[in-house]
Protein backbone atom coordinates (compact mmCIF):
# COMPACT_ATOMS: atom_id res chain seq x y z
CA UNK A 1 0.00 0.00 0.00
CA UNK A 2 1.50 3.32 -0.97
CA UNK A 3 0.88 6.32 1.57
CA UNK A 4 0.17 9.72 -0.20
CA UNK A 5 3.45 11.51 -1.61
CA UNK A 6 5.46 8.04 -2.27
CA UNK A 7 4.65 7.42 -6.51
CA UNK A 8 3.52 4.38 -7.20
CA UNK A 9 6.31 1.29 -7.41
CA UNK A 10 5.20 0.28 -10.91
CA UNK A 11 5.73 3.92 -12.47
CA UNK A 12 8.94 3.76 -11.10
CA UNK A 13 9.72 0.11 -11.51
CA UNK A 14 9.43 0.58 -15.44
CA UNK A 15 12.99 -0.99 -16.78
CA UNK A 16 13.91 -1.66 -20.87
CA UNK A 17 15.36 -5.03 -19.94
CA UNK A 18 14.75 -7.46 -16.96
CA UNK A 19 16.81 -6.67 -13.66
CA UNK A 20 18.86 -9.43 -12.45
CA UNK A 21 19.71 -7.89 -8.97
CA UNK A 22 17.06 -6.34 -6.69
CA UNK A 23 18.84 -4.81 -3.37
CA UNK A 24 16.54 -4.84 -0.61
CA UNK A 25 16.53 -1.96 1.55
CA UNK A 26 13.93 -1.42 4.29
CA UNK A 27 14.61 2.29 6.07
CA UNK A 28 13.01 3.44 9.61
CA UNK A 29 15.18 6.79 10.97
CA UNK A 30 18.29 5.75 9.32
CA UNK A 31 19.44 9.41 8.83
CA UNK A 32 23.11 8.31 10.44
CA UNK A 33 24.01 5.47 8.43
CA UNK A 34 22.28 6.12 4.61
CA UNK A 35 24.78 8.08 3.16
CA UNK A 36 27.78 5.12 3.91
CA UNK A 37 24.85 2.68 3.20
CA UNK A 38 23.60 4.06 -0.28
CA UNK A 39 27.46 4.73 -1.32
CA UNK A 40 28.29 1.30 -0.84
CA UNK A 41 25.86 0.57 -3.15
CA UNK A 42 26.92 2.95 -5.99
CA UNK A 43 30.40 1.61 -5.63
CA UNK A 44 29.19 -2.18 -6.54
CA UNK A 45 31.25 -3.63 -9.14
CA UNK A 46 28.53 -6.28 -10.37
CA UNK A 47 28.24 -5.72 -14.14
CA UNK A 48 24.51 -6.76 -14.45
CA UNK A 49 21.50 -4.95 -14.12
CA UNK A 50 20.54 -3.32 -11.00
CA UNK A 51 18.20 -2.08 -8.60
CA UNK A 52 17.36 -0.69 -5.47
CA UNK A 53 14.02 -1.26 -3.71
CA UNK A 54 13.39 1.03 -0.47
CA UNK A 55 11.03 1.09 1.41
CA UNK A 56 10.60 3.77 4.36
CA UNK A 57 9.07 2.58 7.03
CA UNK A 58 7.32 6.04 8.73
CA UNK A 59 10.57 7.65 8.95
CA UNK A 60 10.40 10.62 11.30
CA UNK A 61 14.22 11.93 10.20
CA UNK A 62 15.65 13.22 7.48
CA UNK A 63 16.04 9.97 5.68
CA UNK A 64 13.82 10.45 2.51
CA UNK A 65 15.79 13.94 1.98
CA UNK A 66 19.06 11.42 2.05
CA UNK A 67 17.22 8.82 -0.43
CA UNK A 68 16.01 11.69 -3.01
CA UNK A 69 19.45 12.95 -3.23
CA UNK A 70 21.38 9.43 -3.85
CA UNK A 71 18.55 8.39 -6.17
CA UNK A 72 19.77 10.56 -8.68
CA UNK A 73 23.63 9.56 -8.57
CA UNK A 74 22.58 5.83 -8.33
CA UNK A 75 20.35 6.29 -11.48
CA UNK A 76 22.54 8.35 -13.41
CA UNK A 77 24.80 5.14 -13.17
CA UNK A 78 22.18 3.05 -14.60
CA UNK A 79 20.93 1.48 -10.93
CA UNK A 80 17.09 2.13 -10.82
CA UNK A 81 15.69 3.22 -7.69
CA UNK A 82 12.11 2.37 -6.49
CA UNK A 83 10.65 4.01 -3.88
CA UNK A 84 8.04 3.25 -1.59
CA UNK A 85 6.77 3.44 2.02
CA UNK A 86 4.07 5.05 4.44
CA UNK A 87 4.18 8.52 6.95
CA UNK A 88 1.73 6.75 9.36
CA UNK A 89 2.50 7.98 13.23
CA UNK A 90 4.26 4.52 13.81
CA UNK A 91 6.49 2.07 11.70
CA UNK A 92 5.21 -1.36 11.18
CA UNK A 93 7.97 -3.31 11.64
CA UNK A 94 10.98 -4.88 9.69
CA UNK A 95 8.66 -7.64 7.92
CA UNK A 96 6.70 -5.83 7.02
CA UNK A 97 8.78 -3.67 4.72
CA UNK A 98 11.00 -6.30 4.11
CA UNK A 99 7.94 -7.70 1.90
CA UNK A 100 7.24 -4.11 0.82
CA UNK A 101 10.67 -3.67 -0.76
CA UNK A 102 10.23 -6.95 -2.33
CA UNK A 103 7.10 -6.58 -3.65
CA UNK A 104 7.76 -3.43 -5.37
CA UNK A 105 11.09 -4.79 -6.93
CA UNK A 106 11.75 -6.98 -9.90
CA UNK A 107 14.98 -8.18 -9.71
CA UNK A 108 15.36 -12.36 -10.33
CA UNK A 109 17.74 -12.20 -7.27
CA UNK A 110 17.32 -10.81 -4.06
CA UNK A 111 20.33 -8.65 -2.12
CA UNK A 112 18.87 -7.54 1.53
CA UNK A 113 20.99 -5.04 3.08
CA UNK A 114 20.16 -3.48 6.32
CA UNK A 115 20.55 0.57 6.48
CA UNK A 116 22.96 0.87 9.01
CA UNK A 117 25.40 -1.41 7.62
CA UNK A 118 28.05 -1.23 4.06
CA UNK A 119 28.49 -3.26 1.56
CA UNK A 120 31.96 -4.18 0.30
CA UNK A 121 32.26 -3.57 -3.79
CA UNK A 122 32.24 -6.96 -4.82
CA UNK A 123 29.27 -8.34 -2.45
CA UNK A 124 26.88 -8.96 -5.32
CA UNK A 125 29.03 -10.07 -7.23
CA UNK A 126 30.20 -12.69 -5.32
CA UNK A 127 26.70 -13.79 -3.79
CA UNK A 128 24.85 -13.27 -7.26
CA UNK A 129 27.39 -15.89 -8.63
CA UNK A 130 27.42 -18.48 -5.48
CA UNK A 131 23.45 -17.91 -6.10
CA UNK A 132 23.08 -18.94 -9.70
CA UNK A 133 25.24 -21.98 -8.55
CA UNK A 134 22.76 -22.98 -5.55
CA UNK A 135 19.03 -21.02 -6.78
CA UNK A 136 17.34 -22.85 -3.38
CA UNK A 137 19.79 -21.70 -1.07
CA UNK A 138 20.13 -18.72 1.32
CA UNK A 139 24.09 -17.37 0.54
CA UNK A 140 25.57 -15.44 3.38
CA UNK A 141 28.98 -14.00 3.66
CA UNK A 142 31.52 -12.93 5.96
CA UNK A 143 31.37 -9.99 7.89
CA UNK A 144 33.51 -7.10 9.48
CA UNK A 145 31.82 -5.53 12.53
CA UNK A 146 31.40 -1.94 13.66
CA UNK A 147 32.55 -1.15 16.07
CA UNK A 148 35.57 -3.20 15.57
CA UNK A 149 35.66 -5.26 19.42
CA UNK A 150 31.84 -5.40 19.29
CA UNK A 151 30.53 -8.51 20.04
CA UNK A 152 33.87 -9.89 19.45
CA UNK A 153 33.11 -14.24 19.85
CA UNK A 154 29.78 -13.56 18.33
CA UNK A 155 31.60 -12.37 15.23
CA UNK A 156 34.14 -15.21 15.42
CA UNK A 157 31.40 -17.30 15.35
CA UNK A 158 29.49 -15.91 12.43
CA UNK A 159 32.84 -15.91 10.35
CA UNK A 160 34.39 -19.10 11.43
CA UNK A 161 31.77 -22.13 11.08
CA UNK A 162 32.15 -24.61 9.00
CA UNK A 163 30.47 -25.60 5.79
CA UNK A 164 29.08 -28.42 7.77
CA UNK A 165 28.35 -26.20 11.17
CA UNK A 166 25.85 -23.84 9.13
CA UNK A 167 23.74 -26.37 9.30
CA UNK A 168 24.52 -28.48 12.38
CA UNK A 169 24.49 -25.92 14.44
CA UNK A 170 21.69 -24.23 13.92
CA UNK A 171 19.90 -25.70 17.49
CA UNK A 172 23.04 -24.05 18.99
CA UNK A 173 22.86 -20.55 18.12
CA UNK A 174 20.15 -17.19 18.99
CA UNK A 175 19.60 -17.14 15.64
CA UNK A 176 20.24 -17.77 11.70
CA UNK A 177 24.17 -19.29 11.45
CA UNK A 178 24.00 -17.60 8.04
CA UNK A 179 23.30 -13.87 9.86
CA UNK A 180 20.19 -11.61 7.89
CA UNK A 181 21.86 -8.78 6.98
CA UNK A 182 24.50 -10.94 4.59
CA UNK A 183 21.60 -12.80 2.95
CA UNK A 184 21.01 -12.88 -1.19
CA UNK A 185 19.06 -15.64 -2.73
CA UNK A 186 16.78 -16.04 -5.75
CA UNK A 187 13.26 -14.32 -5.80
CA UNK A 188 11.94 -17.32 -7.33
CA UNK A 189 12.93 -19.44 -3.95
CA UNK A 190 12.16 -16.63 -1.32
CA UNK A 191 8.64 -16.46 -2.88
CA UNK A 192 8.57 -20.41 -2.52
CA UNK A 193 9.82 -20.36 1.45
CA UNK A 194 8.10 -16.85 2.07
CA UNK A 195 7.01 -13.89 2.74
CA UNK A 196 8.24 -12.71 6.16
CA UNK A 197 6.39 -12.65 9.17
CA UNK A 198 4.67 -9.01 9.59
CA UNK A 199 4.23 -9.04 13.77
CA UNK A 200 5.99 -6.07 13.96
CA UNK A 201 8.51 -5.27 16.65
CA UNK A 202 9.92 -8.52 18.80
CA UNK A 203 9.19 -10.94 16.12
CA UNK A 204 12.11 -12.74 15.06
CA UNK A 205 10.83 -12.52 10.77
CA UNK A 206 14.63 -13.70 10.15
CA UNK A 207 14.27 -16.58 12.29
CA UNK A 208 10.96 -17.71 11.53
CA UNK A 209 11.71 -17.36 7.76
CA UNK A 210 14.90 -19.22 8.06
CA UNK A 211 13.31 -21.88 9.82
CA UNK A 212 10.71 -22.32 7.19
CA UNK A 213 13.78 -22.19 4.50
CA UNK A 214 15.17 -24.81 6.10
CA UNK A 215 12.00 -27.37 6.03
CA UNK A 216 11.16 -26.74 2.91
CA UNK A 217 14.85 -28.27 1.86
CA UNK A 218 16.87 -25.05 1.13
CA UNK A 219 19.95 -24.93 1.76
CA UNK A 220 23.05 -22.76 3.19
CA UNK A 221 26.14 -21.34 1.52
CA UNK A 222 28.42 -18.14 2.99
CA UNK A 223 30.88 -17.09 0.55
CA UNK A 224 34.55 -16.67 2.54
CA UNK A 225 35.17 -13.19 1.97
CA UNK A 226 34.34 -10.34 4.63
CA UNK A 227 31.15 -8.49 2.08
CA UNK A 228 29.75 -6.55 4.67
CA UNK A 229 30.40 -3.84 7.26
CA UNK A 230 27.42 -5.06 9.90
CA UNK A 231 27.12 -2.36 12.23
CA UNK A 232 26.33 -2.60 16.08
CA UNK A 233 24.68 0.34 18.00
CA UNK A 234 21.97 0.34 20.56
CA UNK A 235 19.09 1.31 18.25
CA UNK A 236 19.53 -1.46 16.16
CA UNK A 237 16.23 -3.94 15.43
CA UNK A 238 17.45 -7.23 16.77
CA UNK A 239 17.27 -5.39 20.16
CA UNK A 240 13.79 -5.77 20.18
CA UNK A 241 13.40 -9.41 20.08
CA UNK A 242 13.76 -11.10 23.37
CA UNK A 243 15.99 -13.64 24.22
CA UNK A 244 13.10 -15.60 25.40
CA UNK A 245 11.27 -15.70 22.45
CA UNK A 246 14.68 -16.61 20.38
CA UNK A 247 14.62 -19.79 22.93
CA UNK A 248 11.38 -20.88 22.19
CA UNK A 249 11.37 -20.77 18.77
CA UNK A 250 14.62 -22.68 18.73
CA UNK A 251 12.90 -25.44 21.09
CA UNK A 252 10.32 -25.90 19.06
CA UNK A 253 12.22 -26.32 15.85
CA UNK A 254 14.32 -28.49 17.65
CA UNK A 255 11.19 -30.91 18.76
CA UNK A 256 9.53 -30.35 15.34
CA UNK A 257 12.64 -30.41 12.92
CA UNK A 258 15.49 -33.01 14.98
CA UNK A 259 13.84 -35.21 17.93
CA UNK A 260 11.09 -36.91 15.82
CA UNK A 261 14.18 -38.84 14.15
CA UNK A 262 15.57 -39.71 17.58
CA UNK A 263 14.67 -42.92 19.46
CA UNK A 264 16.13 -41.22 22.13
CA UNK A 265 18.64 -38.49 23.35
CA UNK A 266 20.31 -37.25 26.39
CA UNK A 267 21.35 -33.76 27.30
CA UNK A 268 25.07 -33.87 28.07
CA UNK A 269 26.72 -31.66 30.83
CA UNK A 270 23.13 -30.41 32.14
CA UNK A 271 24.09 -27.37 33.62
CA UNK A 272 21.62 -24.37 33.46
CA UNK A 273 21.47 -24.41 29.75
CA UNK A 274 20.69 -27.93 30.04
CA UNK A 275 17.87 -27.63 33.08
CA UNK A 276 16.68 -25.08 31.01
CA UNK A 277 16.20 -27.24 27.86
CA UNK A 278 14.67 -29.87 29.21
CA UNK A 279 12.51 -27.45 31.07
CA UNK A 280 10.93 -26.79 27.65
CA UNK A 281 10.55 -29.52 25.98
CA UNK A 282 6.82 -30.73 25.42
CA UNK A 283 6.36 -33.56 27.32
CA UNK A 284 6.51 -36.41 24.84
CA UNK A 285 9.95 -35.22 23.84
CA UNK A 286 10.87 -35.59 27.83
CA UNK A 287 9.55 -39.00 27.34
CA UNK A 288 12.26 -39.42 24.76
CA UNK A 289 15.36 -38.26 27.08
CA UNK A 290 16.57 -41.21 29.11
CA UNK A 291 19.63 -39.82 31.03
CA UNK A 292 21.17 -36.29 32.19
CA UNK A 293 24.53 -36.53 32.02
CA UNK A 294 26.44 -34.40 34.08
Amino acid sequence: MQASGYPAAAALGQASAPVQVSVILPVHDAELWLDECLGSVLQQDFEGSMELSIFNDASKDKSMTIIEKWKEKLEGSGILVVIGGHDSPSPRGVGYSKNQAIAQSSGSYLCFLDSDDVMMPQRVRLQHAAAVRHPTSIIGCQVRREPPNSTERYTRWINQLAPDQLLTQVFTSNGPTVIMPTWFCSRAWFSHVGPFDEGGRGVPEDLLFFHEHLRKGGGLVRVDQSLLLYRYHPGAATHSVLETTIWTHRVRFLEEWALPHWATFTIWNAGRQGRRLYRSLTAGSRCKQWSRSS
